[in-house]
C-alpha cells in the first residue's frame, strides 16, 4: 500500500522550494503527497518579495480535513511563518501522535527574507519541538532555536545538536552546508548517539529548496517504514543527487531548484535549445 505524506508548509510560486518542492520530493520517492497551506508567497530564485499569511484556523482547518479522511503515514512541516500558526498547527496534530513529524524550522529563504517572525521561535521551540520526532535544521536555524551563535567546527555541531534534542524532538539531524571546506557533512543525534553523514560539496549555485526537499525526502523515507540511520542516508543520497543534476534545468537567474524527478527525467541534452525567460 503506497504511504500518505502530508507536508505542512507555505508556497513557493517559481516551483523550487515551499510545498512545490515538498510535492515534488514526496513523489519521488514513491510516495502520495498531500499539502496544508500556511502562507503564499511571492518569491523566485532571486528573492522574496511578498508573503501572506493563511488565517490560523484556517491552516488547522486543512489539516483537519485531511486527518478526517485520509490515513496519514508522516508528515512534514515547514514555513510556520507566525507563534499563531505555529499554535494551530500544534493544536491539530496532537490527537495523531504516533506518527513520524519532521520539523524543518524554514526561518531564512535563501535570497535572505525573514520566514519566522522572530516572534514566534518561542512558539515553534514550545510548541512543535516536543510533537517533532526529527528536527531538521541547518547551522542558522539551530543557533536562532538555541539563542546561539552558529556552530562552525563539528564539535560545535555536535554540542548544538544534542542541546536541540533536549529542547522536545526525539532525534536532530543537524544539516552542515554552511561549515567552510568541500565537504557538507550533518549530523544525527538520537538514542543511538551520534552519526555523521558525508558528501563532497558540490560546486552549484542551485541549491533553492534544498532543506524543504531533504525534510520532504525524509518524512517519505519513515513513512514507507525505514528506520534511522538508514532513511537519513537515503534521503541525504536522493538530495545530493538532485542537487548534482540540477543544472540539467534552466529555472531563473538566482539560486536555481534541484533537480527532484533527476532519476527519471530524459537527460536535458535530449531535449532542445531554449532561451532562458
Amino acid at each position: 500500500m503506497i504511504p500518505n505524506v502530508l507536508s505542512i508548509a507555505g508556497s513557493d510560486p517559481s516551483g523550487g522550494a515551499g510545498i512545490q518542492a515538498d510535492l515534488k520530493a514526496i513523489s519521488a520517492r514513491g510516495c502520495y503527497a498531500m499539502a496544508a497551506l500556511t502562507a503564499l508567497t511571492a518569491q523566485n530564485t532571486t528573492g522574496v518579495t511578498g508573503v501572506h499569511l493563511v488565517p490560523p484556523d484556517f491552516v488547522a482547518d486543512q489539516i483537519a480535513a485531511v486527518f478526517a479522511d485520509v490515513r496519514v503515514d508522516a508528515v512534514k512541516i515547514g514555513m510556520i511563518a507566525t507563534a499563531e500558526i505555529a499554535e494551530a498547527v500544534s493544536r491539530a496534530l496532537t490527537p495523531h501522535r504516533g506518527i513520524p513529524v519532521v520539523l524543518d524550522p524554514v526561518m531564512i529563504a535563501k535570497g535572505g527574507a525573514a520566514l519566522l517572525d522572530p516572534n514566534a521561535v518561542e512558539a515553534l521551540t514550545r510548541h512543535l519541538l516536543p510533537l517533532a520526532t526529527h528536527l531538521t535544521p541547518n547551522l542558522p536555524e539551530g543557533a536562532a532555536l538555541l539563542g546561539a551563535a552558529p556552530a562552525t567546527t563539528r564539535a560545535e555541531m555536535e554540542a548544538q545538536a544534542t542541546a536541540l534534542r533536549a529542547l522536545g524532538p526525539r532525534t536532530v539531524l543537524l544539516k552542515g552546508g554552511h561549515l567552510p571546506g568541500d565537504q557538507s557533512p550533518d549530523l544525527l543525534v538520537s538514542d543511538h548517539g551520534l552519526r555523521w553523514f558525508e558528501a563532497a560539496r558540490i560546486p552549484t549555485a542551485n541549491t533553492h529548496g534544498t532543506g524543504c526537499t531533504l525534510s520532504s525526502a525524509l518524512a517519505a523515507e519513515l513513512a514507507m517504514g525505514a528506520s534511522d540511520p538508514e532513511a537519513v542516508r537515503t534521503a541525504k543520497s536522493y538530495v545530493t543527487g538532485a542537487v548534482a543534476k540540477a543544472g540539467d534545468l534552466s529555472v531563473g537567474h538566482g539560486h536555481g531548484p534541484t533537480h527532484h524527478f533527476h532519476a527519471y527525467w530524459p537527460p536535458a541534452a535530449t531535449y532542445p535549445e531554449r532561451t532562458q525567460g
